[in-house]
C-alpha cells in the first residue's frame, strides 16, 4: 500500500513519534489519496502528520490478492500505519473511503482515536449499490466505471467531478 507520509518520517524512518498529532486521510472510489486530499494535506501539514494512503487498486497501490473489500482495505491499511510507527491516530474518510474508516475503527480500536466521516455509508449493501445505479442512470457498475463510448467516459468524469468538487468545498478549511 502507498502511503504519502510527513517528511518527518521519511528523515528519519527508526524515529516512531512525530510530535504533531497523526490524521489519516482516506479517499473515495473516484480517485487516488494525493488528488482526493491535496488541499487538505496543504492545510493540515503545520498542525498535524498527515497519512494519505492510496488503497489498494488505486494509485500505487497493487496487491496480488483479489480481495476487494472494506475490511481488507482496512487491515492493510493498519499494518501500514502500524508499520509506520502511528499508534493512535484520527481517521478522516470521505465516500468509499468512510466505509474502509468504519471497518478500520471497528477492527482496530486502538489504533483509532477519532473519525470524520462525510459522503458514506457504515457499509454498502446490495438494495444501497442498486439505488446508487439506478440514481446514476446505469444498469451495473461496470458501465459507470469501464465505458466503451466518448459519451460514457464523458458521463464518469461527470460523476467524479461532482463529487470532488462536493468533497473539496466541503472539508475547505
Amino acid at each position: 500500500m502507498n502511503f504519502w507520509v510527513p517528511t518527518e518520517t521519511i528523515k528519519n524512518p527508526n524515529q516512531k513519534l512525530i510530535n504533531k498529532p497523526p490524521v489519516v486521510l482516506i479517499h473515495g472510489f473516484f480517485a487516488d489519496g494525493i488528488l482526493t486530499w491535496f488541499l487538505q494535506v496543504l492545510a493540515l501539514t503545520r498542525n498535524y502528520a498527515v497519512y494519505v494512503p492510496d488503497l489498494l487498486f488505486f494509485g500505487n497501490s497493487i496487491t496480488e490478492r483479489n480481495e476487494q473489500t472494506t475490511s481488507f482495505q482496512a487491515e492493510c491499511l493498519a499494518k501500514g500505519l502500524m508499520k509506520l510507527g502511528v499508534e493512535r491516530c484520527s481517521v478522516v474518510g470521505f465516500s468509499y473511503g468512510g466505509m474502509v474508516a468504519f471497518k478500520l475503527g471497528n477492527l482496530y480500536p486502538h489504533l483509532v482515536d477519532s473519525m470524520i466521516v462525510s459522503g458514506t455509508l457504515i457499509e454498502l449493501t446490495q438494495s444501497i449499490s442498486n439505488k446508487s445505479l439506478e440514481n446514476l442512470g446505469f444498469s451495473q457498475w461496470s458501465d459507470m466505471l469501464m465505458p466503451e463510448t466518448v459519451e460514457g467516459l464523458k458521463r464518469l468524469l461527470s460523476s467524479g467531478s461532482r463529487i470532488l468538487v462536493h468533497q473539496v468545498s466541503s472539508f475547505r478549511l
